[in-house]
């Protein structure tokens, strides 16, 4: 009998126990096997062990439509830092732009206003125009999120903008007396945080805050909770408490306090939720950390310490194996695989005389996007994959 008439259930068993390379290889004895092993169930257990291929820690597929083996070739490139770099927009004025990836749009904040670009899907190259802009700000945009429906955005104005992207029609949500440093919206509410020392929740049916919370220090960054049951707030550690807590949505209260040792200034600037029960942060003191909310809330389960004492700006995760984060000095990204405690691969995008910090990143399954004081820079990591034929 030969290998291709084996039945399905049995090949898929063989085939589990090659690695990517002779995967590879097998791929080339004929066209009946070439079919076979391209298949994304074949790849499906390696694809897991490689960074940013969108497979997800518990199994869900973030980018279906790329087949997998394809996601191998650019994992390695990930992996070992082979990318075509790029400046794709820049701009005169010095700038704390935000930006946001929605399938092949890309929202950037410049000033008062929002744009939105078209993404090629061949390339990942950017439209230098945008097909829509955001405005309606008095002041510069701070923070905005990005859902299926809307584009709600935090300005220095003190002013929360909910801006439809099904109808040319917005709402102002007013509230807060300085700036909106950080926001988060889930399933038709919204949590911001501002300078003004205070945290406050929304929904989209009404421009009055349901909810606000006095936080007695100057808010930095928030995260929904997936199960939409609590948030977290990092705030600027300038008080004598840790600056990330845990609120109950319907009570609004404290349910509890992340870490005990936090040094005066460590302030929280990002964080991200990749489950129910782990939380990503990272800010002023250097360190990524990883806590799981099922355990202590006293110590973090893991840390990752930026080498060059920087602080972090930014952080983002694929789910599974990776962090990028983004730096204060020089425009500096790094990638981090979370299995190991020293920095993966680092880029320093930044030439100017001045360094400017990464005040925000975000990637695909084959470009990263860091949006700088003056420019937006991508990192391309589908060129020339070397390992995979």
């Amino acid at each position: 009998m030969l290998l291709h008439q084996l039945p399905e259930d049995v090949l898929y068993h063989i085939l589990s126990y090659l690695d990517y390379k002779s995967l590879s290889r097998l791929s080339q004895v004929c066209k009946t096997i070439y079919h076979f092993v391209n298949r994304d169930a074949v790849w499906r257990k390696i694809a897991k062990e490689f960074l940013n291929t969108g497979i997800t820690r518990y199994g869900t597929d973030i980018y279906s439509h790329i087949p997998l083996k394809e996601r191998v070739k650019i994992a390695q490139n990930w992996y070992d830092g082979v990318c075509k770099r790029a400046i794709p927009l820049k701009w005169k004025t010095k700038l704390l732009p935000w930006l946001q990836l929605d399938g092949d749009a890309l929202f950037l904040s410049q000033a008062s206003d929002i744009g939105a670009y078209r993404l090629r899907q061949d390339s990942g190259r950017l439209q230098r125009n945008p097909f829509e802009i955001y405005s309606g700000h008095k002041g510069d945009v701070c923070r905005f999120v990005v859902t299926d429906s809307h584009l709600i955005s935090g300005g220095s104005d003190g002013k929360i903008l909910v801006h439809s992207r099904r109808r040319d029609m917005s709402m102002e949500l007013s509230g807060h007396n300085q700036e909106v440093n950080c926001l988060d919206s889930k399933d038709g509410f919204i949590i911001s945080g501002s300078r003004d020392r205070t945290t406050r929740i929304w929904t989209l049916t009404s421009s009055c805050p349901r909810d606000t919370i006095p936080m007695y220090d100057r808010v930095w960054s928030v995260a929904i909770s997936p199960t939409l049951s609590s948030f977290v707030t990092g705030t600027a550690c300038c008080e004598n408490f840790s600056p990330l807590r845990i609120w109950d949505v319907e009570r609004s209260e404290c349910v509890c306090s992340l870490g005990t040792q936090f040094r005066r200034g460590a302030g929280v600037l990002d964080m991200v939720f990749e489950s129910p029960f782990q939380l990503f942060t990272c800010g002023y003191d250097t360190f990524i950390r990883l806590w799981d909310l099922r355990l202590s809330p006293r110590k973090c389960a893991m840390e990752w310490e930026e080498p060059h004492d920087s602080a972090l700006y930014c952080i983002q995760t694929d789910g599974n194996h990776m962090i990028a984060s983004g730096s204060s000095y020089y425009g500096v990204v790094r990638l981090w695989d979370k299995r190991q405690t020293e920095c993966l691969q680092f880029f320093q995008l930044s030439s100017d005389p001045v360094s400017s910090p990464v005040y925000c990143l975000r990637f695909s399954s084959s470009h990263l996007y860091a949006a700088l004081a003056t420019a937006l820079h991508s990192l391309d990591f589908s060129q020339n994959p070397i390992y995979i034929r």
